[in-house]
């Protein structure tokens, strides 16, 4: 099965990005044919106003890659932008997408109103606006087919309508300082290449025709939007993509350092290249059970960020004595991540050590992306040959 998958180059990789993505990629380029690929310009979506980093990004996303166990040996490493022909199958695709099905998409909205904090006001519109719309439904002298859906519809435009009134200021112009969200900020996610990513993606896929991507949930309608232009593609012009196939991975969940889902933009991430002085120091923070305010108080292991980590990095028969300690009180937090800091350094210390030594030669680290482009580019090639002849444009 030819497997293709990319990652956003946002600066250096932790251990989410490890648990979530790399561990199954490794497995992954053990048994399948791979394409995995740094997507600098999906890294444009959100932050095309901050590009000062983006080189420095993709050096260090490159060196966490190869640290970690991804080999240029096995599977097809590159870099999105230097093959161009994915923009040009972007292009091609984007003619014949229709518009709703983006604006459809629900990661689209989910990713928007994430970003800018809007979810917890959309919802409350939403649900006041519910009754009314099926008051409407009920009145209308038209029947209808699929009433949850229509209404789904409706609510969907009423409170996308009802959230631009908020920025442009007819409605309770005090609400946007209270969530600290600008009209600017609003507009600047506003953008085609927002609304148009998931296009870009479909062409990252099936430029290499990939049959398998490996996923999460929340990317299901991406992969369900790849097969619909695979198949609007095929039925216009011939059959020339397979329909991509999400391969579903059950992945840990990795709390960050706050008991949040890691991420770079809580500040709550162990990185890779954290230093063992620095990865201790933000074990000692890290938050427990919040009911253990004493050494000897009994603890609840089941929310303790901190016992979520010994799953994974302590050994099993360990894990059941400190599991046993901390319920009876025998084990103090700090007692706790003190052995924890030993497990997890005994995971990190020789990914450390061998980025440390491929950091070393960033010239060869370089060169093997190069020429897994120019890999990955050949294959792209033949693909819009076909492409083109198929539209009639060669």
């Amino acid at each position: 099965m030819r497997i293709v998958s990319g990652m956003r180059p946002t600066g250096k990789l932790h251990l989410g990005h490890y648990f979530g993505v790399i561990r199954n990629w490794i497995k992954l380029q053990n048994e399948h044919e791979t394409f995995f690929f740094i997507a600098d310009w999906h890294a444009l979506t959100t932050a095309y106003k901050k590009t000062q980093d983006l080189k420095n990004h993709i050096r260090d996303v490159m060196i966490d890659w190869l640290a970690l166990g991804l080999e240029p040996e096995k599977g097809t490493l590159f870099i999105q932008s230097r093959v161009k022909e994915h923009a040009e199958l972007h292009l091609i695709f984007s003619m014949i997408t229709p518009k709703s099905w983006l604006e459809w998409n629900p990661t689209y909205k989910d990713m928007k109103y994430n970003l800018l904090r809007l979810s917890e006001i959309e919802l409350q519109f939403r649900g006041g606006l519910r009754d009314v719309v099926r008051q409407f439904l009920n009145m209308i002298p038209y029947k209808v087919e699929d009433f949850e859906r229509f209404e789904e519809h409706l609510l969907e435009d009423l409170s996308s309508t009802f959230i631009s009134a908020l920025f442009e200021g007819e409605i309770e112009p005090e609400l946007l300082k209270k969530i600290n969200v600008s009209k600017r900020d609003f507009y600047d996610t506003d953008t085609y290449g927002f609304l148009g990513y998931p296009v870009l993606q479909s062409a990252d896929i099936l430029i290499y025709k990939g049959q398998g991507v490996p996923v999460g949930e929340d990317q299901l309608p991406h992969i369900e939007l790849s097969r619909e232009i695979a198949r609007r593609f095929n039925s216009l012009y011939g059959d020339i993509f397979p329909e991509p196939e999400a391969l579903l991975t059950e992945t840990p969940k990795i709390l960050g350092t706050d008991g949040r889902k890691m991420s770079k933009s809580y500040n709550n991430a162990i990185y890779f290249a954290d230093t063992e002085e620095e990865v201790e120091t933000k074990v000692m923070k890290m938050f427990t059970d919040p009911q253990k305010l004493r050494k000897n108080d009994p603890g609840r292991p089941n929310v303790c960020p901190v016992f979520s980590y010994h799953r994974l990095f302590t050994p099993q028969d360990k894990v059941e004595e400190i599991n046993g300690d901390c319920r009876s009180g025998a084990l103090g937090c700090v007692d706790c991540k003190k052995i924890m800091i030993h497990s997890l350094e005994e995971f990190l210390k020789p990914i450390r050590e061998r980025r440390h030594q491929i950091q070393k030669n960033i010239r060869k680290v370089e060169q093997i992306f190069i020429e897994g482009s120019i890999s990955a580019r050949n294959v792209a090639l033949e693909t819009m040959e076909q492409v083109r002849q198929a539209i009639n444009l060669k």
